[in-house]
């Protein structure tokens, strides 16, 4: 029988902030068993590129990545909201490890190539090696994931986190029976953001139609949803969407094959 391990993806804004990311570390160091946290951080990436002068160019939601701009989410990502992790998480007795791709090889990409957009210095997934991260958690190491991947050719690339979380649990799904949690701000998947009770508790390939369909679902959650199904093909055995503070698996939108 498989050990179980919980995938929690969290969005930048819950751990750029200190009372959301306190509460985010004390949830996440309560969690028993094996843990991976991948993380985002692009209010602050982009806050510090204004600061040094530095356009931010978003399309849908995803950050056109040049070099001046990949130097800044490097910083911020690898760097100041990692470690800052990290570091909370040490102070919670939590043995976690920082990582980007590039570190022991975890997450090897290719630049994103279009017709339409030059988006740079994005990556999009290759390979994730679970073995590897298996062989960390088998020690007691609680990897902490930030979004940055590499080509294998000495070059970094900015990639969205959801998929990184994605790819990351089913490479660990041979290895342990995987649970994707994705946290943001809000308690699950809603038919109103305004309407604490409108929570979609289920959600299947045949409602996430009808949802699309009707403009409930759209936006930044679509690729989220999309990223879910394609972990549980690819052998995760549960993907939930739900609040930070709600991630001990009872709540939330379960997103079912």
């Amino acid at each position: 029988m498989k050990q179980k391990i919980t995938v929690i993806k969290v969005g930048g804004k819950i751990v750029e902030e200190k009372e959301s990311l306190d509460n985010l570390l004390d949830r996440f160091a309560s969690i028993e068993g094996n843990r991976i946290l991948i993380h985002g951080g692009g209010r602050s990436a982009t806050r510090i590129a204004e600061a040094l002068g530095i356009e931010s160019r978003m399309v849908n939601g995803r950050r056109i990545t040049d070099s001046d701009t990949l130097k800044v989410v490097t910083m911020v990502y690898g760097g100041l909201v990692n470690k800052n992790i990290v570091a909370g998480l040490q102070a919670r007795n939590v043995n976690a490890l920082g990582l980007t791709g590039a570190d022991c090889n975890v997450i090897r990409a290719h630049k994103r190539t279009s017709e339409d957009i030059d988006w740079g210095f994005v990556g999009d997934v290759d390979s994730a090696d679970g073995a590897m991260l298996a062989k960390l958690i088998n020690e007691g190491i609680v990897p902490i994931m930030a979004p940055l991947t590499h080509d294998g050719n000495g070059n970094l690339l900015n990639t969205n986190a959801d998929t990184i979380a994605a790819e990351t649990a089913k490479a660990l799904a041979p290895h342990f029976d995987v649970t994707l949690t994705y946290c943001f701000e809000h308690p699950g998947v809603m038919r109103n953001p305004d309407d604490p009770t409108s929570l979609i508790a289920r959600i299947d390939s045949d409602s996430y139609k009808a949802l699309l369909a009707d403009g409930t679902i759209s936006g930044g959650m679509i690729p989220k949803i999309d990223n879910a199904f394609n972990a549980l093909e690819g052998g995760v055995s549960r993907v939930i969407i739900t609040r930070a503070d709600a991630i001990d698996g009872n709540s939330g939108t379960h997103i079912v094959a």
